[in-house]
């Protein structure tokens, strides 16, 4: 029974990491690259980690595999969205198709802070 498990597991994870390989050469810009990789490998390296948690069957691995996979699901997020942060401040293209880009006018380039987002704090120190 633990064999189909493990199989089960990491067939699914590799499957979700191959869409995500997928997504990104098929994707025509870096932020639904980001998007697609980001959801689909964070996924896959989680069920390929339960899959090993499950083959080795004790509590230290699975305790391992648990802080890896809350690590991963943690960091992942947030270094898509500091990449993609980024690009969009160097000024990559979003995709020619795109219908609306939110943040066009609603940031300082000098400062990368978007509207609304100055502090009271800073709003005082500037004013002095």
């Amino acid at each position: 029974m633990s064999n189909f498990i493990i199989a089960a597991l990491a067939t699914l994870g590799a499957i979700f990491i191959l869409l995500a390989a997928i997504g990104f050469v098929k994707m025509p810009d870096i932020y639904l690259r980001i998007s697609v990789t980001t959801k689909a490998v964070t996924l896959g390296i989680g069920l390929m980690l339960a899959s090993a948690a499950v083959y080795f069957g004790t509590e230290s691995i699975a305790s391992r595999v648990l802080a890896i996979i809350f690590f991963v699901f943690l960091t992942s997020p947030v270094g898509a969205h500091l990449i993609g942060r980024v690009s969009y401040f160097i000024g990559i293209p979003l995709w020619k198709n795109s219908l609306h880009d939110d943040l066009k006018g609603k940031y300082n380039p000098i400062t990368h802070k978007l509207k609304g987002q100055e502090f009271p704090s800073e709003e005082v120190k500037e004013s002095k």
